[in-house]
């Protein structure tokens, strides 16, 4: 007896064991494996299911957080250029106030300076009234009294000096 030839016995009780084999695996362990597989397969396709309304779910947030985040930028937007705008007619009022009070100085300083001027003119008129009169004293070699006619004379003087001034402008 070799490989090619087996025993008679011996192969029955092979077949017979593979058969008992057989039938255990077929009737006992395969639904079991089978019913294990569909019972994977449930709960897979229930996973996916729902992995898949989550997906769908975060997609509509996103898109609901995508549409405040455009809303706020427009907003910022907005409230950044209505306080440019806010800021620069303040900026307009209140250079349009330094202005005015610029001028009411200029104005105030113009009319002292021009006050203060008449009162320097009046006094040196004097002065010179007084120091032509001395003068004239000297030269004349005695003292002259009569101020109402020097104070004529000087003013005639003056008068003659500002219109000769004038028409040199």
């Amino acid at each position: 007896m070799g490989p090619l030839e087996p025993d008679l016995i011996e192969l029955i009780l092979g077949l017979l064991c593979f058969l008992l084999v057989f039938v255990i695996l077929a009737k006992i362990l395969l639904p079991r494996i089978g019913k294990t597989l569909a019972e994977r397969e449930v709960l897979t396709e229930g996973r996916l299911e729902l992995a898949e309304e989550v997906r769908l779910e975060a997609e509509r947030v996103r898109a609901e957080y995508q549409a405040e985040l455009s809303a706020a930028r427009h907003k910022a937007l907005g409230i950044r250029q209505s306080a440019r705008e806010e800021g620069a007619a303040l900026l307009a009022g209140v250079r349009a106030e330094a202005q005015k009070v610029r001028e009411e100085l200029v104005a105030a300083s113009a009319a002292q300076l021009e006050a203060e001027r008449v009162i320097a003119e009046a006094e040196l008129r004097e002065g010179v009234l007084a120091l032509a009169t001395e003068l004239a004293g000297r030269i004349v070699g005695e003292p002259l009294t009569d101020v109402e006619r020097n104070r004529v004379i000087a003013d005639a003087f003056f008068a003659d000096v500002d219109a000769g001034a004038d028409t040199a402008k």
